[in-house]
């Protein structure tokens, strides 16, 4: 070995999963205290730099993931923006001019039942639409007042004689306005349709936990379905599209938060918004 190698003394330190690192020097006994003294912050510095290049590979991948699966859900939007509207407002056309020219009760009776139809697929062709936009990951923020943006929201539903409690005045979180926004209102909607015209929605802060809380005096949430009122199926109403409390869910994951149902003290229904890390 010695005539292949001219050292006669080293250092050997393994870098975790990255390898190992060798100095050698040619004299024996060359390396001292002091020498391996720099060879470690020569070591802890290539790892940093070995672990900041690693990070840098995954969040590039994972922005080029998030960019392929909005292109997913453009596309899947522009179908059912495209696809399934103008057919729908073809047939409702036809019924309408059908509508005009009929006397017949009889037939007055189908005609309105297919516009309630029509009605219906329209409301469902706007969830998925909902469902698609805000299945993606947000990714510009700003700081905003979550006092503000519920009782916005709260002013663009129907709310009949509910009272809106908003207990979080000085709370900010970062998100997306809009997408925050039609998080509220779909839970604002989701307490007056099952809650009773009269109900009381209560906005909060979690307390010790990171995050917000929605919650009402209605009837609450059955036991056995708390873990279902996020699926896209799931709906206690007959004219209901069982999307409203999903695009609740997605809105909450796209700003990386977790939404989870519970009740209420007032033994109605309690939806928290926990991970919310920037609530301030």
């Amino acid at each position: 070995m010695a005539e292949l190698s001219p050292s006669r003394s080293g250092v050997v330190y393994p870098l975790a999963d990255e390898g190992i690192f060798i100095a050698t020097a040619l004299e024996p006994d060359a390396f001292d205290a002091s020498d391996r003294a720099l060879v470690d912050i020569i070591t802890d510095a290539l790892l940093a730099a070995l672990h900041r290049v690693e990070r840098e590979q995954l969040l590039q991948e994972r922005e080029r993931q998030l960019t392929r699966e909005n292109d997913r859900l453009d596309e899947f939007a522009g179908v059912v923006s495209h696809d399934l509207r103008n057919p729908l407002t073809v047939a409702r056309g036809h019924v309408g001019l059908v509508a005009e020219k009929n006397e017949d009760d009889a037939v007055s009776s189908h005609l309105d039942s297919a516009e309630t139809a029509f009605d219906r697929m329209e409301t469902l062709i706007a969830d998925l639409l909902t469902l698609a936009r805000d299945g993606r990951v947000v990714e510009t923020t700003e700081q905003l007042r979550l006092a503000a943006v519920a009782r916005q929201a709260w002013g663009r539903i129907d709310t009949a004689d509910a009272t809106l409690d908003v207990r979080l005045d000085g709370a900010t979180v970062a998100g997306d306005r809009s997408r925050l926004g039609e998080l509220f209102e779909n839970l604002f909607r989701n307490a007056v349709q099952h809650g009773g015209a009269s109900v009381t929605v209560t906005v909060d802060a979690l307390g010790e936990r990171a995050g917000f809380y929605v919650a009402d005096d209605g009837a609450g949430i059955d036991a056995d379905d708390d873990a279902r009122v996020f699926d896209r199926d799931y709906t206690t109403s007959d004219d209901g599209t069982g999307f409203g409390l999903r695009i609740v869910r997605d809105i909450a994951e796209g700003h990386g938060w977790t939404a989870a149902a519970t009740d209420s003290e007032a033994g109605g229904a309690r939806f928290e918004m926990t991970g919310v890390d920037e609530l301030a």
